[in-house]
């Protein structure tokens, strides 16, 4: 009996052994996922742990350790992690990020971190780069503004890019600006604030503001000039008018400074030609040559005052006197931009022996560029524009041109001056680091050209269609285009248009209640499906990028975009 027993004993140990040794729930190691991920600044990723628990000879049973793991970054500056595994961005570069659990030895993941998107949660690359605003200006040194830069991806979406961008202010010496914006007046002046990108394909994509400071104690002029230097009158009488300007030595700015009280000037031989003492008009009194001097005195600065001066050499004819128009002057005598696509704006001074002596000829004159190619000037004397500013060259590549105005008399003669307008090249760096700020590079020309988006009504429904579009920013509706737009106290307008930078990737939406919804024109590609009821969208990419050729870059493509909406 008793040996029974035991048999059956036995055989349920033998049964139940088994068993016993396959029942471990030990986590053996652990796997991150993801393994690697890339992502901009300022972007998220979940993290999952999976623990990995072996059975012998059986298949290894997983389980979710996510919450039960430590986590750490090895590059807190690049990115941080939370206690549940969740990844912020922080800066430029990679971190390891670890999970470690008892009894294991851990796992890790590699996290890839850009200056700004190329895909991530919003996809494209970065393909625009806007300041907000555009231009600033405060009252008085020391006072400090706040720029915003927004990046416009490939795929429509934007991105605040203000503390990962590279912040540059053209003139130190009128403004600085922060690594995250914040711009602060430094000196009367203005300056150009630039923004740089870096994709993560290193392409670089810019963006430009200006900053003025209208106030605060003006700087001390260190070098003082005459225009023109020299002159030439008749004994008759005739009278020309000289030109003084100062120059602020630590920004380069100059100001006329001719009929300033602080200015004093002189003819040495006044039986020649005399001058006024605070207004700079010569007149014309025997035949010979005399030196005129213009002396400027800075305010007193801790008891001493400083003394700058400059001379014009003026000669006196016994010829009777010519016609109006003496000379012409260029001011200033030469620019020099940073960036493709970067202004510059000329005036054109006439001297006039009569009253007035000094004319601003800016609009009327021939203005000619020896690189029209490269380096077009606007001119308004033909055809006739007077709506339009002369004397503004556009950089469209790099290196100089000389700029020249021609001015007719109303004897036939011709009077001509020149200037010199420059762009000079500066390489990115060859390892592929963005380029320093203003420089004038192939690529680094701003969003500054801009297409025309009109939408319109193409069906029979007057009384409540409606068609809007958020600004390049992502501003919502500011395209409200038809009647059933009844925010801010009015209906929109039958036919709307807004300007956009080139290759802006924008949505048009038919809101619901919109009446009968027939479709989009043909260039507007639906996102979501027609229907009756809406809302109804569209996508429509505005123009195109520059192109460049041999280092010139236009325009083509950049045509203005409309699309029509069928509401019956």
């Amino acid at each position: 009996m008793f040996g029974r027993d035991c048999f059956k004993v036995l055989g349920l140990v033998c049964l139940v052994l088994p068993f016993t040794g396959c029942t471990n729930t030990q986590v053996a190691s652990i796997q991150l996922s993801p393994s690697s991920q890339t992502m901009a600044v300022g972007q998220t990723v979940q993290f999952s742990a999976t623990g990995i628990i072996p059975h012998g000879s059986h298949p290894a049973a997983s389980q979710d350790v996510t919450d039960q793991v430590t986590w750490s970054s090895g590059t807190p500056a690049v990115a941080t992690v939370s206690s549940t595994g969740l990844a912020t961005a922080v800066g430029a570069g990679t971190a390891v990020i670890t999970a470690t659990y008892p009894g294991t030895a851990g796992a890790t993941a590699t996290l890839t971190v850009t200056a700004v998107s190329g895909g991530g949660t919003t996809g494209g690359l970065l393909v625009a780069l806007s300041i907000i605003p555009g231009t600033q200006s405060v009252p008085a040194p020391g006072d400090t503004t706040q720029f915003i830069a927004i990046g416009t991806t490939t795929s429509g979406a934007t991105e605040n890019l203000t503390t990962s961008v590279t912040w540059a202010s053209s003139s130190a010496q009128v403004a600085t600006i922060s690594a995250g914006g914040l711009a602060t007046g430094v000196s009367q002046g203005t300056t150009t604030i630039t923004a740089i990108a870096t994709n993560a394909n290193n392409t670089v994509v810019t963006g430009i503001a200006a900053f003025t400071v209208t106030g605060g104690t003006s700087q001390g002029y260190t070098a003082l000039s005459i225009i023109p230097s020299s002159q030439s009158v008749s004994a008759s009488g005739q009278i020309t008018q000289l030109i003084a300007l100062g120059t602020q030595g630590s920004t380069g700015l100059e100001e006329d400074v001719t009929d300033s009280n602080s200015i004093q000037w002189s003819s040495s031989v006044p039986t020649i030609a005399t001058v006024g003492l605070n207004t700079g008009t010569v007149t014309g009194v025997s035949p010979g040559s005399t030196t005129i001097t213009a002396i400027y005195t800075n305010p007193a600065n801790n008891g001493a005052a400083s003394v700058v001066s400059a001379t014009a050499t003026v000669t006196v004819t016994q010829t009777p006197a010519p016609e109006p128009l003496i000379s012409l002057t260029i001011v200033p005598s030469t620019i020099t931009v940073d960036q493709l696509q970067d202004t510059g704006n000329f005036l054109a001074i006439g001297t006039f022996s009569d009253v007035p002596y000094t004319r601003d000829l800016t609009n009327s004159v021939q203005w000619l560029s020896s690189a029209p190619e490269v380096f077009p000037v606007s001119t308004n004397a033909s055809p006739a524009n007077p709506g339009a500013p002369a004397g503004v060259v556009t950089a469209y590549g790099n290196g100089g041109a000389i700029i020249i105005a021609e001015a007719t008399s109303t004897d036939g003669t011709i009077q001509t001056a020149t200037a010199s307008f420059n762009c000079p090249l500066a390489l990115p760096n060859p390892a592929g680091d963005p380029p320093t700020p203003g420089t004038c590079y192939p690529g680094s020309q701003t969003s500054g050209l801009l297409v025309t988006l009109t939408v319109y009504n193409e069906g029979l429904n007057t009384t409540n269609w409606e068609v809007t579009a958020p600004s390049a920013t992502g501003t919502p509706d500011v395209i409200h285009c038809g009647p059933g737009w009844t925010s801010g106290g009015g209906a929109g307008g039958s036919v709307c248009t807004a300007t956009y930078p080139v290759n802006t990737v924008l949505t048009l939406t038919a809101p619901a209640g919109a009446g009968q919804f027939g479709g989009w024109s043909y260039n507007c590609t639906p996102i979501l499906a027609v229907n009756a009821a809406g809302p109804n969208s569209c996508s429509i990419t505005l123009g195109s990028s520059p192109t460049s050729n041999n280092g010139v870059t236009s325009s083509a493509g950049s045509s203005n975009v409309t699309v029509g909406a069928i509401f019956n």
